[in-house]
């Protein structure tokens, strides 16, 4: 049994105790209303600590404080000052039609509310603000930790991507482009400049436009497309109306690169990479030729890299697919939340 589970079968033993205990005492000592004062109490308590536990899970799951802050502490707040005022007029008025003969009237549910607000508000109030300074105190360390992931990831792609055959692979094919085709070779030099200095940009930042990414992946895939010839396929369709969307930097980039590490390139079978976009996701999907068994762990290091650096953003997860002939992931944008 979950512990939400047990919460709840705890919570509602106690109101039912409390509830037989001064249905017991009214009963049979009218005079005695303390102990229907005593259980209303102790129900209402009861029901305002698991009532405001679930909501602040499903305030957790719906509206994360690293993304929505301001707006999240006042719909929080107002959410639970106002469950708490329905369940002390719920509760006083069930109570009073179920142990008295006599329905609430207006000015005792006024004097209820008065005294009820009174009481239980400040203690929500206390609850709520230990709870508000434990996550923006958790939230300062996760951001702590993926600063330095972040940083780290970084310096390995930087790293990478600066790799002596990755540089010399395309310093060879720039120099016998010069001797064959001039314009092509002023292109390629281009390119080759673009993609360095976006990579050396975008390294800096959390986060970039897809379509910053998206002119990225075109340099790049020209170089890979000059390298490779007809052995590599690209295809894009991505909706302009994505572009504006954000993600973290040379995430398309890495599972491009991941593709081309894992799979053998020949003229006879060449690797196709198609990179498509649909409302809030974008799928990098390639055909399968890999190179050796080890491919499974080297492709899922670099797929762990993309899942620290999203994790400090969304709660969203990759989406994996693989088949015989076919592997793609489907990675989420970002909209990103600056009230």
């Amino acid at each position: 049994m979950r512990l939400s589970k047990r919460v709840l079968l705890y919570a509602l033993v106690a109101v039912l105790a409390a509830a037989g205990i001064a249905f017991f005492e009214i009963r049979f000592n009218p005079t005695s209303l303390i102990y229907f004062t005593l259980g209303w109490v102790v129900g209402v308590s009861i029901l305002l600590w698991v009532g405001n536990r679930l909501i602040t899970k499903a305030f957790n799951r719906l509206l994360p404080w690293a993304v929505y802050g301001n707006v999240r502490f006042f719909i929080h707040l107002l959410s639970g000052i106002g469950y708490s005022l329905v369940v002390i007029n719920a509760t006083y008025a069930a109570l009073k039609y179920t142990l008295t003969i006599d329905p609430p009237t207006r000015g005792q549910l006024i004097v209820m509310n008065v005294y009820g607000a009174a009481i239980f508000i400040p203690v929500f109030s206390l609850y709520f603000s230990l709870h508000f300074l434990r996550s923006w105190r958790k939230s300062e360390i996760e951001s702590e930790k993926f600063q330095k992931e972040s940083m780290r990831a970084q310096l390995e792609s930087l790293k990478g991507h600066l790799d002596p055959h990755f540089l010399f692979n395309s310093l060879n094919i720039l120099s016998s482009l010069i001797d064959k085709d001039r314009e092509r070779s002023k292109t390629f030099l281009q390119k080759f400049a673009e993609v360095y200095r976006l990579m050396l940009r975008s390294k800096s930042e959390d986060l970039i436009t897809l379509r910053e990414e998206m002119d990225f992946i075109e340099s790049y895939s020209f170089l890979l497309q000059t390298r490779f010839g007809e052995s590599i396929v690209f295809s894009t369709n991505v909706p302009a109306s994505l572009y504006a969307s954000m993600l973290p930097p040379l995430t398309i980039q890495m599972l491009v690169e991941n593709a081309i590490k894992h799979n053998v390139i020949t003229e006879k079978k060449p690797l196709q990479i198609a990179i498509t976009g649909d409302t809030e996701w974008i799928t990098v999907s390639n055909t399968l030729n890999e190179r050796g068994p080890d491919t499974e762990s080297k492709r899922g290091s670099g797929l762990e890299n993309i899942r620290m650096r999203y994790r400090h953003f969304t709660s969203k997860v990759l989406k994996i697919e693989k088949s015989a002939t076919d592997f793609s992931v489907t990675i989420p944008l970002l909209e990103i939340n600056t009230a």
